[in-house]
């Protein structure tokens, strides 16, 4: 996307101004730094991840990479059907890798790195085999992706074969139960060279919709255009499905298609594979395309079509939304090989009445019986947590009025009884998840033990005082629970897996504010103290101290708020009120009481991240980081028929708290967010007069470009022009008296962010006369990733800030030729 529409060579006279209070449009092209705590936060390195096999006593350590370069970014890109595809290695584009790999022995083994990895490894998709006695990874390298296995015992790995991976479309391989091969999408051997872009057309692209079927389609980016398009998408998402052996042995399984997904069913005698095809769509992404779903024997004949079901271009835009015909089909992860799938009986419209929204359906191997319903749901149908014969769960949830349920069915019978009815919006009752163990499949079941009762994790367990995770017993005979454990103050700790259910122990991160989460074993039975199990450091040792707190205050309609406060490590209350830096992203509600749950914990650990707010904490600034801004419609209401007032309401609560504490300057306080807090950040200097600048990165501000619905707003621009008239800053724009930075990711991918939302809105508040800056970041999308976006994202809001808040009179003065 162009920035107001001027050449690329000309374009970097407006990605990269320096900030100029004299007026100028347009100074310095080049990346700046920020000052050294804020350029410290993206060159910190990240803090490594962790996986643990389901008998507990070996941990894989992830090493993280840092922020890739703008030169790594801008390497060659297609964006065609929503995907974004490396044509160089036929993977995607813009994936944050691993770059190590080490396994440790629980409890107290060595660090061991793992040998055999590639020069210069970018790793990723890694999978435990079935039996845990290796672990897979795929290598992406400049010109291919290739399978690694790691041997567990030796922490040896090895590339597997010669095949190259085609990760086009998501995870390339899956381990076979056998755990001697795996299915995998490999490039076709004799796929041939890349077709030619055309540049010449040979006619108009024309679309038609005849006979009235509604395709009222959101604004998704990347979508394919034309013929030559569809010639290149074809050619790079095309892959051959094959068993390929440890051995280097490959066996190709059907032909070459637009694979999407192959899996190998539990005992290893079936794949069930979905293959996209034409007619494609330049209306909407693949996952919406004509797809065909089969199964073949493990050694490549076709064993049965189950569907081909049409493309979908009409699907309701709403989250009880669903598509016409048989969908999401997969393995039965408790039986050898047995497919269930969905099938929406409202025409997935949730505007249409009806008593079953889905029905759930069987077929079991060799598949020429027909499929047979198993379950009926009155909402829209989740999924299935396999356990065994006799147990199963099942999740519906219809998010018109926040509900979800848990049954409990015996796949014997089918019978089902609810065991959880409540609303999701509300958080203290959250149960939490089963624990779930790996079966003689290896494939994932609930952990269910002899007594008929299985561990509900909550890492959230948010409660009245704040998020203190949990552990509890669920007894599926009596539907009660019984809590064994939950987090004390003065840490924050947080279970991650269940490491031996008989002896009741558990895997925890545990963290402070000035110490980073690591991750212990605790025996929940014996009551002894946990052990420590990784010693990774303090990634910014230079920001301990910092201050945080967790503030708990009333919007004026009583509704109950909540923000977590930073101040700098060295301040005292008696230096007097600090500029302050608000940052938010607003969330809608059809309970009061459920928006004014608590959130967060004052005892977890303070992430300074360049990403938000809390890094202007080492400028000098109060921050109130994740205030709350609930937009709350209850019963017939809808929450955005009062958005602005609520939003005003919300922010000005958040200020007033600040200045009671005595922390935050009420005539020096900015506001910020990102995407939907983009959105929030150019409503709130429109409408209110609170805040003395304002940082929208990403964001969407003309809701007649989004007309059939953003963000959890279901009503079309033509059912409530006026909610979205309203609601639009653009459309307000000369109502703006407050500076505004804009920033953008010149690639946005994001659902309705296109990058011209910011390009026109700037344009308009310019045309008004408004105090404002637009930055488009090249190669950047809805997120930023290289090092150099970052830093200078970093740069231009200190700047802003320093400007605007910190120093409003002084650059008022200078404004004014210091008069």
């Amino acid at each position: 996307m162009l920035c107001l529409r001027l050449s690329r060579t000309m374009l970097t006279i407006c990605w990269f101004a320096t900030i100029s209070v004299t007026g100028h449009a347009q100074d310095a092209a080049t990346y700046q730094t920020p000052p050294k705590p804020l350029a410290d936060l993206v060159t910190v390195p990240p803090t490594p991840g962790v996986s643990v096999n389901s008998r507990g006593d070996v941990l894989l350590i992830l090493e993280q990479a840092s922020a890739p370069s703008i030169a790594e970014l801008s390497q060659p890109e297609l964006r065609l059907a929503g995907v974004r595809i490396n044509p160089a290695n036929n993977g995607p584009t813009r994936m944050r890798y691993l770059t190590n790999l080490k396994i440790k022995r629980l409890p107290a083994g060595a660090e061991v790195a793992v040998t055999g990895l590639p020069a210069q490894p970018l790793i990723s998709y890694v999978q435990w085999s079935p039996d845990e006695s290796k672990i897979a990874f795929a290598h992406s390298a400049a010109d291919r992706i290739t399978l690694y296995v790691v041997d567990v015992a030796t922490a040896a790995a090895r590339p597997v074969g010669t095949v190259a991976l085609n990760a086009t479309l998501g995870t390339p391989y899956q381990w076979v139960s056998d755990n001697q091969s795996l299915i995998v999408r490999a490039v076709p051997a004799n796929r041939g060279a890349a077709p030619t872009v055309n540049r010449v057309p040979t006619g108009p692209t024309a679309q038609e919709n005849i006979g009235g079927k509604r395709g009222q389609a959101p604004t998704y980016q990347d979508l394919l255009k034309n013929t030559s398009d569809e010639q290149q998408f074809l050619y790079y998402a095309t892959a051959q499905v094959m068993r390929l052996g440890l051995d280097g042995s490959a066996r190709p399984i059907g032909e070459p298609g637009v694979i999407t997904g192959a899996m190998p069913s539990p005992d290893g005698r079936y794949v069930l594979t979905e293959t996209a095809h034409r007619p494609f769509s330049y209306l909407v992404p693949i996952y919406r395309f004509p797809l065909r779903t089969d199964v073949f024997s493990i050694d490549g004949t076709l064993v049965k079509t189950l569907a081909d079901t049409p493309l979908q271009e009409s699907v309701p835009y709403s989250p009880d939304g669903a598509p016409t015909g048989p969908r999401d089909y997969a393995w039965r992860n408790d039986a050898p090989a047995s497919v269930w799938y969905t099938e929406a009986q409202d025409n997935g419209d949730p505007k249409v009445k009806a008593d079953i929204r889905d029905k759930v359906y069987l077929i079991d191997a060799p598949f020429t019986a027909q499929p047979k319903e198993i379950y009926a749901a009155a909402y829209r149908f989740q999924g299935f947590e396999w356990g065994d014969n006799n147990t199963a769960l099942a999740s519906e949830f219809w998010w018109q009025t926040r509900k979800t349920i848990t049954k409990l069915v015996n796949p014997t019978n089918w019978q089902a009884t609810t065991l959880f009815d409540r609303s999701y919006e509300d958080r203290y009752s959250d149960p939490g998840d089963p624990d779930t163990k790996r079966n003689q499949y290896g494939r994932s079941v609930l952990n269910l033990l002899p007594s008929g009762e299985v561990f509900m994790i909550n890492a959230q367990g948010a409660s009245p005082d704040g998020d203190r995770p949990f552990v509890s017993l669920l007894n599926l005979k009596t539907r009660q629970t019984r809590e064994l454990w939950r987090s004390q103050a003065p840490y924050f700790e947080k279970p991650v897996a269940v490491l031996d259910a008989a002896r009741q122990v558990i895997l925890t991160t545990r963290e402070t504010p000035d110490e980073n989460p690591n991750y212990f074993i605790r025996n929940l039975r014996a009551r002894i103290a946990p052990i420590q199990v990784t010693n990774f450091p303090h990634p910014y040792p230079q920001l301990k101290g910092v201050q945080k707190q967790q503030l708990r205050y009333k919007r004026a309609d009583g509704v109950d708020l909540t923000a977590t406060l930073y101040l700098p490590a060295d301040y005292k209350k008696e230096q007097g009120p600090l500029p302050t830096f608000l940052w938010a992203y607003p969330a809608e509600f059809k309970s009061k009481d459920a928006a004014g749950q608590v959130s967060g914990s004052k005892y977890q650990f303070n992430r300074i991240s360049y990403w938000g707010a809390a890094a202007f904490v080492t400028m000098g600034y109060a921050i109130l980081d994740n205030a709350s801004i609930p937009i709350v419609g209850e019963g017939d209401k809808e929450p955005n028929d009062t958005y602005v007032e609520q939003l005003v309401a919300s922010a000005k609560a958040a200020i007033d708290e600040g200045v009671r504490l005595g922390v935050t300057d009420s005539s020096r306080v900015g506001v910020g967010g990102h995407s939907y807090g983009a959105f929030m950040t150019a409503n709130l200097l429109t409408h209110s007069r609170l805040f003395k600048g304002g940082i929208a990165r990403s964001g969407a501000y003309n809701r007649t470009l989004t007309p059939f619905g953003f963000q959890n707003e279901q009503r079309t621009y033509w059912q409530a022009p006026q909610v979205y008239n309203a609601m639009s800053p653009f459309m307000n724009a000369d109502k703006m008296k407050t500076p505004l930075l804009l920033i953008h990711g010149e690639a946005d991918n994001n659902t309705g962010t296109f990058p011209i939302q910011s390009e026109r809105y700037y344009n308009a508040l310019k045309g008004f006369g408004a105090t404002t800056r637009f930055v488009l970041l090249p190669y950047e999308s809805h997120g930023y990733t290289a090092k150099e976006s970052l830093l200078h994202m970093l740069w231009e809001m200190n700047n802003w800030l320093d400007a605007y808040v910190k120093n409003p009179k002084a650059t008022a003065s200078k404004l004014s030729g210091g008069k």
